[in-house]
């Protein structure tokens, strides 16, 4: 196997690890080895999820944003993990170096909310978006949810082609159902609809 081709590999362990391989070296040892879990929100992760979201926001993209004015994120059991929704963290030797979330707003629809990665895990090699995507959507389809909706800010330019890659589609604000709670910073807007 090629060093490119290693690079690609990704196998799940048992207890759930992804492990994401690096290319070999020329004597053929495989180099240091990063292992990505993707768990649901449990509150010894609260501290961390706060930590990665704030920061991204304020020093990354300077969002005049803090903690408090998003209390979901103080009451993740309470506000998302009810009905269709959930919240997951993705860790890396138990630091959250990723979130997303789905919030249940009625008539079988969710918002997704939350989808942060830390800098250092972002694009290909790790994969720790798509990985957490796929979970939610995994999680949804087995939850026999209709439709996808999510809000976004201009300034994320990258997450804006992510999710279009992953067959979301742009919608205008008016298309949005009505039970979908719309943050001050979002105007761009996207749905997907499950077949089911």
């Amino acid at each position: 196997m090629t060093p490119s081709n290693q690079n690609q590999l990704l196998r799940r362990k048992p207890c759930g690890y992804l492990l994401r391989k690096y290319p070999s070296t020329k004597s053929g040892r495989e180099l240091n080895p990063i292992m990505i879990k993707i768990k649901e929100f449990s509150s010894i992760h609260q501290t961390g999820i706060l930590d990665l979201i704030v920061n991204i926001q304020q020093n990354e993209f300077e969002i005049a944003i803090t903690a408090k004015d998003q209390p979901d994120l103080c009451d993740i059991e309470n506000f998302y993990q009810k009905g269709n929704g959930n919240f997951w963290v993705a860790l890396s030797c138990e630091k959250v170096i990723g979130t997303i979330s789905l919030l249940d707003i009625g008539n079988d629809q969710v918002a997704l909310r939350k989808m942060f990665v830390a800098k250092a895990y972002r694009g290909g090699v790790y994969k720790v978006a798509q990985t957490l995507l796929n979970e939610l959507l995994n999680w949804a389809t087995a939850r026999r949810v209709k439709g996808i909706y999510l809000g976004t800010t201009p300034k994320f330019l990258a997450a804006h082609r992510f999710y279009e890659k992953n067959r979301f589609d742009v919608i205008s604000k008016k298309s949005l159902p009505e039970s979908f709670p719309i943050m001050k910073v979002d105007t761009k807007f996207y749905r997907m609809e499950l077949k089911l």
